[in-house]
């Protein structure tokens, strides 16, 4: 394969180079502040002509192929910058389930940047297992009135709207009871609090309780019942590592672990066997992310692989995690977060549990008769 770009991708990278070179020092990396300060992340980029690369420019994207999006993460990566805000998987779902009357409503405005969002799928008795939610949703006239209680809810803080799972047919099956919606945060029946991470980080992630909430019918995302194919699409794109991003910034993770290493005088014996094991999984992660984006070049698409991704993902995360703490030491503040924040991915997207049954039972076809 040849990896080298073209004359148009190379003149696209080296115009992204030189405006990371005088903007990407002015935002924070990590933090509460990384967070408090995404949406204008966002805006920037996106006023520069570096977000929505490869999204339909009828909704304010710039219809490129999907290697612009990698070179874009990989010298965000390189130049120490902020990495590009994860709305794609609220683009796609929006993108295949919505009306084109709601497309056109709100996918500019989530593209670039002017409205922020939020996504209510997660409950306190429905993570993984998404389809015993049980916020409900009820017809009441023009409206839907929304009552329920969603967690682990990104932005939530500073959302204008929430892409929302609510049952509106506890009388089928459940995975057929469920609709999507677009909620707007801001009215009195939208309370929202902060969870606070063990990293620290209190910015992230917050709950959010619906009591007589109300969404418009107009945005109720397909019919009612269509909801849980929404959340399939939705849950694919969130597990599935397509672009290089993840793996750019855990590669230059363990470079600079590896110097660290080095200069703390273990270059005269072998590497932790912490670090080793990190080069090893980051590596293998950057082959597989790139037969994704080949495969996607390609106009392949993929479904239940996106489990495959995410645990692959999880693994890489957490065996850099482990690499900073045997490296640095846990008195290390940025290695101790690093590692506390890894452990958290074996249970956000989708417990690792659960990737593995997907696995099982939907690629490699076991327990079947």
């Amino acid at each position: 394969m040849d990896y080298r770009d073209s004359a148009a991708e190379a003149e696209f990278r080296l115009r992204l180079r030189e405006w990371l070179s005088t903007n990407a020092a002015q935002f924070a990396l990590t933090g509460d502040e990384y967070w408090t300060r995404y949406g204008e992340w966002h805006r920037a980029l996106y006023q520069a002509g570096f977000f929505g690369l490869s999204w339909p420019r009828q909704y304010g994207g710039h219809e490129l192929p999907p290697v612009y999006d990698v070179i874009l993460d990989e010298e965000l990566a390189q130049a120490g910058a902020p990495p590009r805000p994860s709305l794609g998987y609220l683009v796609t779902g929006l993108g295949h389930h919505a009306s084109e009357e709601l497309r056109q409503g709100f996918l500019p405005g989530l593209i670039n940047g002017t409205e922020r969002w939020c996504q209510g799928f997660s409950e306190p008795g429905a993570g993984s297992d998404l389809a015993s939610l049980s916020t409900v949703a009820v017809r009441d006239g023009d409206d839907y009135v929304i009552n329920g209680h969603k967690i682990w809810t990104s932005y939530s803080d500073v959302a204008d709207w929430c892409l929302l799972l609510a049952r509106t047919d506890p009388g089928v099956p459940r995975h057929k009871g469920i609709s999507g919606f677009v909620v707007s945060m801001h009215q009195p029946g939208v309370r929202q609090r902060p969870l606070r991470m063990i990293n620290g980080v209190s910015t992230e992630f917050g709950q959010v309780e619906f009591d007589d909430a109300r969404a418009p019918a107009a945005n109720l995302i397909g019919a009612p019942g269509d909801g849980w194919a929404l959340a399939r699409t939705v849950v694919a794109h969130e597990r599935e590592p397509s672009t290089l991003g993840f793996t750019a910034r855990y590669g230059k993770t363990v470079r600079k672990l590896a110097a660290k290493s080095a200069t703390a005088g273990s270059a005269d014996g072998p590497a932790p066997a912490e670090l080793a094991w990190a080069h090893v999984q980051t590596e293998m992660l950057y082959a597989h992310v790139r037969r994704r984006l080949s495969e996607q070049l390609d106009g392949v698409t993929h479904t239940s692989d996106g489990s495959l991704d995410k645990l692959l993902m999880t693994w890489t995360e957490q065996a850099v995690g482990r690499a900073s703490v045997a490296v640095a030491g846990s008195a290390d503040p940025e290695a101790l977060a690093d590692y506390l924040y890894s452990r958290a991915q074996s249970v956000m997207g989708g417990t690792a549990q659960i990737q593995k049954n997907i696995i099982a039972s939907r690629i490699l076809g076991l327990g079947k008769l």
